[in-house]
């Protein structure tokens, strides 16, 4: 097997001690809830990673889109929660998925997005599984729980032969949090934002089984879930410098890296350039907001420990990273030969692996497995 040396720069790295570590912390915050995982897989996007994530769950997961969801099922995972509101003009595709035998749930917000779905579901003979989605944030989309609105699209989807089969809330907002108690209050705010709105659509005759809620932050500081029936979360499987910037995890947590070379000096600038640019770490700038802006990713050795808590990506070109340190000190060029290995840990793990077709398992002596392939595509 090669081993980090032999890897063409950059790389896409997954450290599988921290994997497991963060896998299984999850597993034993939502086992003292009682409450089990759907996990989404749009993070990992690799059938083995997900079976792990999978383990002693129900077996049901989410994907952001319909090529994932054609990877996961040809892979054997046929319960699938298509996690985006869903556009119309996707409907005959997902139709056709299922009458291959895809158990697809759909997600929509809006009633004119119910009309479109219901006259889908006749025209085509095709009884869609549907989650309305809730707002618990105004972060971005979703029905007020008590807006009527949300009972008018459940008749419109039955009506139609669809089957409005529960609620699913995503509190993106809980990324603006800065401290444990605003986890804490996020969290409650999700499960009760979605609790609210299956109960209003149970007073008006709906069965609602199904009350999703999720993301790594609110998942991880949830407290009680009574009422929920499971929690969905992709991001806690690899972490990142946003998660460890809302204190969700460490950064000895973060299972990603990308693998990268020095390739030059600014040495008036005391800065270094290394081959990993925009393309490969994305231009996620989530930590921008936060305590400690990581500018484009915090710069570990080849083994990847931190260098220093000062050395950043400070920019990036297409193909060109650009670390310094930053506090405005001089990096002294020295400490980085060309052609000498670092590891970036990015800020999004999910934009920044998107960046990849695959990616390389790394033990505990550094020694890499066979290359871990991932979906791509919509």
């Amino acid at each position: 097997m090669p081993d980090l040396n032999e890897l063409t720069t950059p790389a896409l790295l997954i450290d599988n001690a921290r994997f497991e570590h963060n896998v299984a912390r999850m597993d034993r915050q939502l086992e003292h809830l009682g409450v089990p995982l759907r996990p989404h897989l749009k993070t990992v996007k690799n059938i083995e990673l997900a079976r792990r994530m999978l383990a002693g769950h129900p077996g049901g997961a989410a994907v952001s889109t319909l090529a994932e969801a054609d990877y996961f099922f040809a892979a054997g995972i046929h319960d699938l929660l298509y996690a985006v509101g869903i556009a119309p003009g996707k409907l005959a595709e997902a139709a056709r998925r299922i009458a291959g035998g895809m158990r697809l749930t759909l997600i929509l917000d809006h009633p004119d997005a119910a009309q479109a779905l219901a006259e889908a579901a006749t025209a085509r003979d095709t009884a869609f599984r549907v989650l309305l989605e809730v707002d618990a944030d105004g972060h971005r989309a979703g029905f007020h729980p008590d807006d009527p609105a949300l009972v008018e699209a459940a008749g419109t989807l039955t009506r139609g032969g669809a089957t409005p089969v529960g609620v699913m809330v995503h509190a993106g907002g809980s990324y603006a949090c800065r401290d444990r108690d605003c986890l804490v209050r996020m969290a409650r705010q999700e499960r009760d934002a979605a609790v609210a709105a299956a109960r209003k659509l149970r007073e008006a005759g709906f069965d609602a089984p199904v009350v999703s809620v999720g993301s790594t932050p609110t998942a991880m500081f949830a407290e009680d879930l009574t009422g929920v029936t499971e929690v969905r979360a992709g991001v806690f499987a690899f972490m990142d410098l946003v998660m460890a910037g809302l204190g969700v995890c460490q950064i000895d947590d973060v299972a990603i890296s990308v693998l990268t070379e020095v390739i030059g000096h600014r040495s008036e600038h005391g800065q270094v350039i290394v081959d990993a640019g925009w393309m490969s770490l994305s231009r996620d700038r989530g930590t921008a907001d936060q305590a400690i802006d990581q500018g484009y990713g915090l710069v570990c050795d080849e083994a990847g420990s931190v260098l220093s808590p000062e050395v950043i990506v400070r920019a990036t070109n297409q193909e060109h990273g650009i670390l310094a340190r930053r506090d405005g000190e001089a990096l002294d060029a020295r400490a980085f030969p060309i052609g000498s290995r670092l590891r970036i840990l990015p800020n999004h793990a999910c934009a920044t692996a998107g960046q990849f077709e695959a990616m390389w398992l790394i033990d505990s002596d550094d020694e890499t497995t066979e290359p871990l392939e991932r979906c791509r595509g919509w």
